[in-house]
């Protein structure tokens, strides 16, 4: 018989590269994990890696592995959320994570009607990166999250986790004028100076994009991945950015916000299998409780 256990490990590596990213990420020693794989290798009874130095690479039979244990691990989700379903009451830590402006504009009213409505739950809220934010749950560190993609970043189907989409919304462009073409407002600044994230974050990358789909390359004169510093900015005649609605909830005076034909989407995110647990659908109602609310709101002016 398989060892679950095993098998995560075995899973992990597929995703991380090297026993050490895995070590590190569920809190092993790397020789534990490397204890622990040869004795998986010999419970399937053919080799599941191939060892060149230091470094290791699934063999095709460890491939077919991890993509059953994929469905083992969803399955057993599956088990505890039935599970907890028999319960009544939920108790219990749910460990949460969101990126920073949805962690402002959604979590807070969404904490606070779990908490009333389910007061036997633990809350607990970490701040992530949407890619961040899928390793985690993934590894165990994250019960559910609040991620994010854009039209032209879109995030590929990871096999162990799923997403429902709760918020869909327009990008925004934030200038210090109205754009001289309507119809190509990003185009308008062309020749102007950007205020954009860094590159390795998904809004970031997804503001470049935009860029290039209007036909150049942006000159970016400052970086921030904090959306409030880039309206800022943009207030004090730094440049243009881009951002989602959710960025600018608090705007400057002097800004002016331009919608464009590119969405921005937010999604709960958790462990395939694990949707139909009490705890995780009640987040899910909390989070779009608090969308309503808040899109309520932006219809009344930000």
């Amino acid at each position: 018989m398989l060892d679950v256990h095993r098998l995560r490990l075995l899973r992990e590596l597929a995703y991380r590269g090297t026993i050490a990213a895995v070590a590190q990420a569920l809190a092993y020693t790397p020789s534990a994990v490397s204890q622990h794989l040869s004795v998986l290798e010999r419970e399937a009874g053919v080799p599941l890696l191939e060892r060149t130095g230091r470094r290791v690479r699934l063999t095709a039979a460890g491939r077919v592995l991890v993509e059953h244990a994929e469905r083992v691990l969803a399955g057993l989700e599956g088990a505890e959320a039935a599970l907890a379903a028999a319960r009544h009451g939920l108790t219990g830590t749910l460990r949460l994570g969101a990126f920073p402006s949805a962690a402002r504009a959604l979590l807070p009213a969404a904490l606070v009607a779990l908490g009333r409505d389910h007061p036997g739950l633990e809350l607990m809220v970490e701040e992530h990166d949407p890619a961040h934010a899928v390793e985690a749950l993934r590894a165990g560190g994250l019960d559910a999250a609040l991620t994010h993609d854009y039209d032209l970043v879109p995030v590929p189907e990871h096999p162990a986790v799923e997403s429902t989409v709760v918020l869909t919304e327009a990008m925004l462009l934030a200038s210090s004028r109205a754009p001289a073409d309507p119809a190509d407002p990003v185009g308008s600044f062309r020749t102007g100076d950007w205020i954009l994230g860094k590159e390795h974050n998904l809004c970031g990358l997804a503001a470049r994009r935009i860029c290039e789909a209007a036909g150049f390359q942006p000159r970016i004169r400052h970086q921030t991945d904090d959306f409030p510093t880039a309206l800022a900015l943009v207030a004090a005649g730094q440049g243009q950015a881009l951002l989602p609605g959710l960025g600018a909830t608090h705007l400057p005076a002097g800004v002016v916000l331009t919608p464009l034909a590119v969405t921005a989407r937010v999604s709960v995110t958790h462990r395939r299998g694990a949707g139909t647990h009490p705890a995780i659908a009640a987040f899910q109602a909390a989070v779009r409780q608090a969308v309503e609310t808040y899109l309520a709101t932006t219809r009344t002016g930000r």
